[in-house]
């Protein structure tokens, strides 16, 4: 063998020493790997284990109070919906049924002021039946908890009346419902409609209107 064949040896069997060193030192790093992931695995089984029965029914009780809060709580939520839904359901109903009356005041205003019909017997006699039936829809009302609003004599309230307009009077207190234009109603402790009303103001006195005139 000659020297340049030596030196080609050489020159491997080097290279073949640094891959084993390469490979022995990954392999070393796997081991060291999967040694550390068995600690960490150890180590967490380790404080499941540290545990107590009496920190484990403690922890199961707690979870189970609040599962039972949360049920509670719905059905306290669902028994709310369902009581609204029986005492409400009826609310666009009985809102529109509201119009029976208003026909009725209104049927009831025009006889009265028909020219032709004033004071005769047929009048008279229509009338008295629409008040029965006016005072029949409303006793049917009342029975389902629809009440009417008294708003006569009353301070205005903007939760239950609407204002449509002023009348002068002194003999009132300015704000004073005068005048009931549509009546109001109620559906248990809920407004169905508000009174369309007339409140009081005072009048305005000729000596501040000449004054007024004046500075103009």
């Amino acid at each position: 063998m000659d020297k340049e064949q030596e030196e080609k040896l050489d020159i491997s069997a080097g290279t073949s020493d640094s891959e084993n060193e390469i490979d022995d030192t990954k392999n070393n790093t796997e081991v060291k790997s999967d040694n550390d992931h068995k600690e960490q695995a150890d180590k967490e089984k380790k404080e499941e284990k540290e545990i107590t029965p009496e920190e484990k029914i403690i922890e199961l009780e707690d979870k189970l109070a609040r599962t039972f809060a949360e049920m509670e709580n719905q059905r306290r939520r669902f028994e709310k919906e369902k009581n609204e839904a029986f005492d409400y359901g009826g609310f666009a109903f009985a809102k529109e049924a509201l119009n029976l009356i208003d026909n009725l005041e209104r049927s009831k205003l025009i006889l009265e002021n028909d020219s032709q019909l004033k004071e005769t017997q047929a009048l008279k006699k229509t009338i008295e039946h629409l008040q029965i039936i006016n005072k029949d829809l409303i006793s049917i009302f009342t029975k389902n908890n629809i009440k009417p609003i008294d708003c006569l004599n009353k301070k205005l309230d903007p939760n239950l009346h609407q204002a449509m307009m002023e009348i002068e009077d002194d003999e009132k207190e300015p704000g004073t419902i005068v005048q009931e234009i549509q009546k109001g109603f109620m559906i248990k402790d809920r407004l169905l409609r508000p009174s369309l009303v007339g409140v009081s103001k005072k009048k305005e006195k000729k000596e501040e209107k000449i004054e007024e005139n004046k500075e103009i």
